[in-house]
């Protein structure tokens, strides 16, 4: 009976380490999912995917000790980092803003992102995403204006 018992709770820790894994590799794919259609997006808008341009990224962190920590890592790898008191969180009141220029294609920014995700995890912080530069917003607000053909009851 005690063997069954403990055949039952193994089996149980089994399932749920599953399901935990699953639910986990579902968040990661939504992110990356994320990461695609931003990348087409830009691209679909006229950004050239062969020429560097300015990538924003953000991390939430707990202290501006752990930031600078961060930062000073984010310049080994060719970013620029910029640290700043935010009202926001109070377990992460810091922000980590690191400015990179490269190719944006999905490669590079999920390996930017799993490199940043892993830094800012080692100091209790938080990734929180990226954006492109100013420079690719300007592209991207550019093709989303492009001038509309007038309607038939347009016509004057």
């Amino acid at each position: 009976m005690d063997y069954m018992l403990l055949l039952l709770a193994v089996g149980a820790v089994v399932i749920l380490l599953r399901i935990f894994q699953k639910v986990r590799a579902l968040r990661d794919s939504r992110e990356e999912d994320y990461d695609t259609r931003f990348v087409e997006r830009l691209r679909r808008s006229g950004m050239d995917p062969f020429k560097p341009m300015d990538v924003d990224f953000f991390l939430a962190m707990p202290s501006v000790e752990a930031a600078e920590r961060v930062s000073a890592r984010l310049v080994e790898d060719l970013f620029t980092p910029d640290v700043r008191s935010v009202d926001g969180p109070k377990d992460l009141p810091i922000s980590l803003h690191a400015r990179k220029s490269m190719q944006v294609n999905e490669v590079g920014i999920r390996a930017a992102a799993t490199r940043l995700r892993e830094l800012a995890k080692a100091e209790g912080g938080r990734y929180d995403g990226w954006a492109p530069g100013s420079d690719a917003m300007g592209t991207l607000r550019s093709a989303s204006q492009k001038p509309r053909s007038p309607s038939r009851g347009d016509h004057h």
